[in-house]
């Protein structure tokens, strides 16, 4: 089992950055993909951004349109977004998920954290 806790949400201006990380603990020494996903109200959950477990493969959304940035420090169990340049339409609950790099990809991972509430104020 792996526990994921997502933090670093919170209100921010449009045009603003947050940052937000994802801790693991439990059955770390496994080696999984994360991803961040998001889901805004009457939305379904979207995939914003994945990383390998080496850290050698990322993929982003289309809407990221190179303003985000996922990372990952494996020494710390943490995985980070970076998240410049936010827009209103960015507002969402922000989850952290970890499973393998195939699963990731298709939303279908296995461990899930309980989300961290990112708002955009236009």
């Amino acid at each position: 089992q792996v526990q994921l806790v997502e933090s670093g949400g919170g209100l921010v201006q449009a045009g603003g950055s947050l940052r937000l990380s994802c801790a693991a603990s439990g059955r770390t020494s496994s080696s999984y993909a994360t991803g961040w996903f998001r889901q805004a109200p009457g939305k379904e959950r979207e995939l914003v951004a994945g990383i390998s477990w080496s850290g050698y493969s990322t993929t982003y959304a289309d809407f990221v349109e190179g303003r985000f940035t996922i990372s990952r420090d494996n020494a710390k169990y943490t995985t980070y977004l970076q998240m410049n340049s936010l827009k209103s339409e960015d507002t969402a609950v922000y989850y952290c998920a970890a499973d393998s790099w195939r699963l990731i990809l298709i939303g279908r991972a296995d461990y899930w954290g309980k989300g961290t509430l990112v708002t955009v104020s236009a």
